[in-house]
């Protein structure tokens, strides 16, 4: 086959070969869309520890694996209760949420200063006063009590 001999330089060539019924821009798009499949797991590896070896047995680093994934969909999933869809389907598969990173949400809600107190002998997280921080942990609040 001379399909892969290249004729011109600095072109990047794509063979497809698929069962789909459908016409080839369509073949096209869907294969275009596994990229945001690939942003997934490229966030789970940069923010969700998922490169990380944890232990040197196998049963342990499944297990971190397994809490690094479930972190994360818990983390999608919280915030697909929370916000409405952003956009309807499209040949490329994108998700119909913006979501936000795994990062941006560690910074945002878990990574502040806090301290534990004992008002009126009551166990409290006190955190510096924030709006936007307040009004995201009560929307996920509200959001897991519905679920629950």
């Amino acid at each position: 086959m001379d399909l892969f001999i290249p004729h011109e330089y600095g072109y990047e060539f794509t063979v497809i070969v698929t069962n789909k019924q459908t016409t080839m821009k369509k073949v096209l798009g869907f294969r275009h869309g596994r990229g945001y499949q690939e942003k997934i797991f490229g966030e789970m590896k940069s923010q969700g520890q998922m490169d990380y070896i944890a232990v040197r047995c196998l049963c342990g680093n499944q297990l971190y694996l397994m809490a690094s994934i479930l972190a994360h969909n818990l983390t999608r999933e919280l915030q697909m209760l929370t916000k409405p869809k952003s956009r309807g389907t499209t040949e490329k598969r994108s998700a119909l949420w913006a979501f936000e990173e795994l990062g941006t949400i560690q910074h945002h809600l878990l990574q502040r200063a806090g301290r534990l107190t004992q008002p009126h002998g009551k166990l409290t997280l006190t955190m510096n006063p924030n709006a936007a921080v307040k009004e995201d942990l009560i929307q996920f609040l509200e959001a897991l009590k519905k679920a629950a």
